[in-house]
């Protein structure tokens, strides 16, 4: 019988230490959550102007900035925070690190309710439109333009497939309305 027990115990721990040492151990102090990615909830746009781009921005916008001083302002978005800061201040905290209005590789999208009434609400606004309310092939409806610094910003709202009956009776999914 105590055979049987310690047997018993020497396969229970085999199994428990196996398993231990089978699954993934943490080391980060993460909440174990395998799908865990780092969540973008601050974007900061340098510039030379600050009074400027926020102008410019609470008009397009239609909000008013939260201001930090003089060289740093920002606008709640929704899901984060759009953050203008100066060139001069930059350079202060991290020298050399940004060149003010040199940023030709992002676009700044913005989820609005009507594209085409956004469009015509801007004119006075924008002064570089680099495209008009257009249709996309991925299922937006959106309109482009340059800020003062030159950064591109789409205003765009999502389109939802309207399903229509092509000739062989079935449905097609290849028109888009506005959501």
């Amino acid at each position: 019988m105590m055979t049987h027990r310690v047997w018993f115990s020497t396969i229970l721990l085999t199994v428990v230490t196996a398993g231990w040492s089978a699954s993934p151990q943490k080391t980060d102090g993460l909440p174990p959550d395998p799908v865990h990615i780092p969540t973008l909830i601050n974007t900061c746009l340098i510039t030379n102007d600050v009074k400027r781009l926020v102008d410019f921005y609470e008009s397009i916008l239609a909000v008013r900035a939260k201001w930090s001083g003089k060289d740093y302002a920002e606008f709640p978005t929704g899901i984060g925070v759009l953050a203008i800061f100066s060139k001069e201040a930059q350079e202060r905290y991290i020298p050399g690190s940004t060149k003010a209005a040199n940023n030709k590789s992002t676009i700044w999208e913005f989820r609005v309710a009507d594209v085409d009434q956004q469009y015509r609400r801007l004119q006075s606004a924008v002064k570089i439109w680099v495209k008009p309310p257009t249709t996309q092939p991925w299922g937006t409806r959106s309109t482009y333009f340059r800020d003062p610094d030159g950064n591109l910003v789409d205003f765009y709202t999502p389109l939802k497939v309207q399903q229509r009956p092509c000739r062989t009776g079935r449905k097609s999914k290849d028109s888009w309305t506005k959501t």
